[in-house]
């Protein structure tokens, strides 16, 4: 070889998520890497060379598990202030759509984070992007939507790109201006979508601040023609899309998405087969998160035999937001994911990583292969059921970005 690799980590049992299926597991394995990419991930004998001709840095993790860093592709981590008392009134039987009619929910994060200065913003944020990092995300998606006003939603994604920077991390931002109708335009609703439709998003797009649209389709937010217009919009603007889809209501929205070729459909607990077959078809992700699930106290389950029938890939993510989910660890969503929705550990650890990234339009990472990105994580664990085993606690040991550890 002609140039030494950066970093060569011996002894590894290795979850490569390599090939359609399974973990891709390698025991008594190396990983190796040069910059910020792959060039070794296979077992040990079949090193091309002695380990300390080969890398500048030479270290056994004494079998250690170690896999892709994880991809946390759908947050709404960007806010102000919480909603804590939103937690008590559920608890107290207030559904989640009677707490939005009264003004709380989206609305009452709206006022805050309309009222902290940029800088305030990245403060509150920062802290919950680095739980995820210390919990093995290395890429993750921020959505703004708590805006509601031209000038706050591009607040939120100039905080969501600061965030990525600061952290060393890739942080995918997602615009969500139709996130819910904001009190000014109350009765101006055809006002409100034409303004983030021709005003807003072709500003945004101007500007790089989002890689990604995305819409909340629901009987409490916009309905299906709503979404199609802004879709409409994001695609001549050369935009992918992903969508809030029949989380609370079927009202088509999965198989609304699939015909935009949209990167994932997110919730869908309430998505019927041919929502299913109509993603399938386009290849849209299945994005579940049971944080919402959970905190709502939902019963019913979304569609993940339909979904596994039709070989639509499922992602997992946590959803972490101030109201419906504040879930600071992507590992724990996988968990609940395995306990609420009967995902096996396999699939958990796939929507995570492979997956996950998949619903971002991301091809560089969510395996250990020669060419990925060096996104890596060294867990306290022997195995990988064990991510989605042990509930709650810390288990990564060392997360790497690009090829650079992150400090704990």
């Amino acid at each position: 070889m002609t140039e030494s690799w950066d970093h060569l980590l011996l002894d590894c049992t290795l979850a490569t998520l390599s090939g359609s299926e399974g973990y891709g597991l390698i025991e008594n394995a190396a990983l190796g890497w040069r910059g910020d990419g792959i060039v070794f991930a296979d077992s040990m004998p079949k090193l091309p060379g002695k380990p300390g001709d080969l890398a500048k840095r030479v270290e056994s993790v004494h079998g250690a598990l170690v896999t892709p860093g994880l991809v946390d592709c759908h947050t709404h981590l960007v806010f102000a202030g919480d909603r804590a008392d939103e937690f008590e009134m559920r608890l107290e039987g207030a559904s989640y759509e009677a707490i939005a009619r009264a003004g709380g929910g989206i609305v009452s994060s709206v006022r805050a984070t309309r009222a902290a200065p940029e800088d305030a913003l990245f403060e509150q944020s920062v802290p919950r992007a680095r739980a995820l990092l210390h919990d093995g995300v290395t890429t993750l998606e921020i959505k703004s939507g708590y805006g509601l006003d031209l000038d706050t939603e591009m607040k939120m994604l100039r905080v969501a790109r600061r965030i990525g920077d600061a952290l060393g991390i890739t942080v995918k931002t997602t615009f969500l201006g139709l996130h819910a109708l904001p009190p000014e335009f109350r009765d101006r609703r055809g006002e409100y979508v034409a303004a983030v439709c021709d005003e807003w998003l072709p500003r945004v797009a101007a500007e790089n601040l989002a890689d990604a649209v995305d819409a909340f389709c629901e009987g409490i937010a916009f309905t299906p023609e709503e979404v199609r217009r802004c879709f409409e919009r994001a695609r001549e603007l050369g935009l992918p899309v992903k969508l809030h889809a029949d989380q609370l209501s079927d009202l088509g929205g999965a198989a609304l998405a699939a015909s935009f070729g949209g990167l994932s459909a997110d919730h869908l607990e309430c998505a019927g087969t041919g929502a299913v077959e109509a993603m399938a078809h386009a290849g849209t992700v299945a994005v579940l998160l049971p944080g919402s699930f959970y905190a709502l106290r939902e019963t019913r389950l979304p569609p993940t035999e339909a979904l596994r029938e039709h070989g639509v890939p499922m992602a997992i993510a946590t959803d972490l937001n101030p109201g419906t989910s504040p879930l600071r660890s992507l590992r724990l969503a996988m968990s609940m994911a395995c306990t609420l929705f009967r995902l096996t550990p396999m699939e958990a650890l796939r929507g995570a990583t492979v997956n996950a990234a998949r619903a971002l339009g991301l091809t560089d990472r969510g395996s250990l292969a020669v060419g990925q990105r060096a996104d890596v994580v060294v867990w306290n664990a022997r195995q990988p059921a064990e991510l989605a085993y042990w509930i709650g606690g810390g288990l990564a040991a060392r997360v790497y970005a690009g090829g650079r550890e992150i400090p704990a």
